[in-house]
This record gives structure tokens, sequence and C-alpha cells, in this order.
């Protein structure tokens, strides 16, 4: 499980963490792969491609899970 810090803001949106972290290669490609259904937000599927992803939320993508700490 890798961690992802939020620095000076309140939350991140889905789209732009999996951009951020490498996961995707473009927002556009964030947005299709949330679409379809591939990313879940604390286990459970998630299809809001601009859900705010808080400190404490787990984000999974393929094998990539990832922790959201303050």
């Amino acid at each position: 499980m890798e961690e992802f810090k939020l620095e000076n803001q309140e939350y991140i949106q889905l789209n732009q963490l999996l951009k951020t972290t490498g996961l995707v290669g473009t927002g556009g490609e964030a947005m299709i792969r949330i679409s379809e259904g591939e990313v879940f937000l604390n286990g459970t599927i998630e299809t809001q491609k601009r859900k705010k992803i808080r400190v404490g939320d787990k984000v999974k993508y393929l094998e990539n899970t990832i922790l959201i700490i303050g």
C-alpha cells in the first residue's frame, strides 16, 4: 500500500489522484477507468469522477492501493 499526503488542501478529486500518483497516464484515462467501474473507494466501486477524496480514504485501482494521509 502506498500513501498519498494531502498538503494544504482538504481533499483531492479522484481523477486527479489517479493521474498525480501515476496510476494512469492522462486525466482522460482516469475518467474512463472510473466510469468503467475499475476504481474502488473504501472497498466500494466509485463512479464519480470528481469524488472528493479525504484523509483516511483508501483508493484501489488494479493491484494498487493508496491510503490518503494528512
